[in-house]
């Protein structure tokens, strides 16, 4: 599993369309709207590398109108309390 955490920047009147779209992308597990230089993250669980550039090059960048800018930040360990790759199976 690869995990990835998405910072976006979105034109603020599109902010709640966008948060939709996001949350209808398959591997997009949880959308977090923040304060400061991002105006949301979205968490990514996906199998592999190709899905999650599918899902960032292909679907957020070409296909939702809003936003305006990503920085993706892939993980290179995850601690958890809990079975995460149980949850996301």
């Amino acid at each position: 599993m690869v995990t990835a955490v998405i910072l976006v920047n979105v034109e603020r009147h599109k902010l709640n369309e966008v948060i939709r779209e996001l949350m209808q992308i398959d591997g997009i597990t949880e959308v977090h709207s923040v304060a400061g230089e991002y105006d949301m993250v979205a968490i990514a669980r996906v199998k592999d590398n190709q899905q999650l550039s599918s899902i960032v090059a292909d679907k957020m960048c070409s296909q939702i109108e809003g936003i305006l800018h990503t920085k993706t930040l892939v993980s290179l360990g995850s601690y958890f309390k809990y079975d995460a790759e149980q949850l996301f199976q």
